[in-house]
């Protein structure tokens, strides 16, 4: 499906293809052993791909997040994190240690449910929620 989809892509033009594969636990060897599958194909398809590699974590997720996104980069290579569930009281302060130890920028936030409530991340703002009162 993913060949397909840049196949597509690179016959239609488009400048962005996204390829969403939810669903994928770490823990699961098989699940990722495709993901770097579908990694491959669609590098050979389109060079240098892919050419961003986002890390979608829930920001109610602990210390686990840390290893998911070591599992992730080693199979992989995350360029950044998207961290979403930031409407409700999640801080989302892990990916200060993911940051630390692995080097992955947060990228993007998710402060709702529609795309509309996909932001670009602001570290100063973060900053500030961790330490709001209330």
């Amino acid at each position: 499906m993913a060949f397909d989809a840049a196949d597509a892509a690179v016959a239609r033009g488009v400048d962005v293809l996204l390829i969403d594969t939810a669903g994928r636990l770490h823990t699961q060897a098989n699940l990722m052993r495709q993901l770097t599958k579908i990694r491959d194909v669609v590098a050979k398809k389109l060079p240098g791909a892919p050419h961003e590699v986002l890390l979608v974590l829930d920001a109610t997720a602990g210390q686990n997040a840390i290893a998911q996104a070591e599992v992730f980069t080693n199979a992989i290579n995350i360029t950044g994190i998207f961290l979403a569930k930031l409407d409700g009281t999640a801080k989302g302060g892990i990916v200060l240690a993911i940051r630390d130890r692995l080097g992955i920028p947060v990228k993007l936030i998710g402060v709702g449910e529609t795309p509309e409530d996909v932001e670009p991340f602001d570290p100063d703002s973060f900053v500030d929620a961790m330490f709001e009162e209330g």
